[in-house]
């Protein structure tokens, strides 16, 4: 699909703003149509000045580095935005670690390490940004995002600065309460002081554990579905559940659910977003059906059919 230029129709801009750019290249899983407009701020200002001009009828979606995003096949309409360089870095003082939405977690969860500060190692397993581990309240093995982060900056759709105490974001599993108009700049950390040894040897452990068990060498999208309700689970894990409803290695065209950990999907080079969609519904009918349990994504979906 190509969605009209709007370009001409949006407010000036320090960074870069294009017309249908195709987002397949942007994201983990390499599938999906155009974005109607990409724009990459150059800094903070330039986003809070292009979000009070735009006028409030267009869409406006923010993407990082897509580890955990679907796009659709027929695209995103309105404006994509992919926060830049400006936006990733990373700074430690005392305990606290400061970092920008689009630093990496694996680049903070490393800076924390150098600089002595623990608790923050769980990052190490999260193939993502910060700003996509604020929005989904990001965790493995035991950890999650709510457990650290203490601040929050953002900007509203009228590119107005905030700034939220955790307490604000209404966090629970895998799940934000902020508005969803909030595009997060920047968050402040806090761990405890601990040698940066036991710290690295920890997130050594970490990543060992996710090379031996997840397919991160595929075109994947990290965990397809959250955790399932343990009362109606009977305690089971996703991958469980999958596992029993006979998904593993499932596959819809050239999309499949990985034998290796069957609640990740795989794109096998040819599959369309629409597979990858159809699979993950046929896997949700299938543990209803055979389990009785619901399956809720994980994965973000973003965009039009085509």
């Amino acid at each position: 699909m190509t969605f009209p230029n709007i370009i001409s129709n949006l407010p000036p801009v320090r960074g870069s703003l294009k017309a249908n750019v195709e987002l397949a290249p942007y994201t983990w899983l390499r599938v999906g149509g155009p974005a109607q407009a990409f724009f990459i701020p150059k800094n903070a200002a330039d986003l809070s000045l292009f979000l009070g001009a735009l006028p409030p009828h267009i869409p406006v979606n923010i993407m990082g580095v897509a580890s955990n995003t679907l796009v659709r096949d027929g695209g995103v309409a309105g404006v994509t935005i992919r926060l830049g360089p400006s936006f990733g870095k990373v700074s430690c003082d005392g305990i606290t670690v400061t970092a920008g939405a689009a630093a990496l977690d694996n680049m903070a969860a490393k800076a924390a390490a150098r600089a002595g500060i623990g608790g923050l190692e769980f990052y190490a397993g999260i193939p993502g940004t910060i700003g996509g581990a604020l929005r989904m309240n990001a965790g493995c093995y035991g950890a999650e995002t709510k457990d650290v982060v203490k601040t929050i900056t953002a900007l509203d759709r009228r590119g107005r600065r905030q700034i939220m105490e955790v307490a604000e974001m209404n966090y629970a599993y895998r799940h934000c309460g902020a508005p969803e108009d909030l595009i997060f700049i920047e968050a402040t950390f806090e761990g405890g002081a601990d040698d940066p040894t036991a710290i690295t040897a920890r997130m050594n452990d970490i990543t060992a554990k996710r090379e031996e068990s997840q397919p991160i060498r595929e075109k994947t999208g990290g965990s397809t579905f959250k955790n399932p309700d343990p009362k109606q689970s009977g305690g089971r894990g996703a991958w469980q559940v999958i596992d029993a409803a006979g998904g593993r290695g499932y596959r819809v065209g050239g999309a499949q659910m990985s034998e290796l950990h069957c609640n990740f999907m795989i794109n096998t080079n040819n599959a369309t977003a629409g597979d990858l969609e159809s699979l993950g519904e046929d896997i949700r009918a299938k543990v209803k059906a055979s389990e009785g349990v619901d399956l809720h994504w994980e994965i973000k979906r973003i965009g039009v059919s085509s």
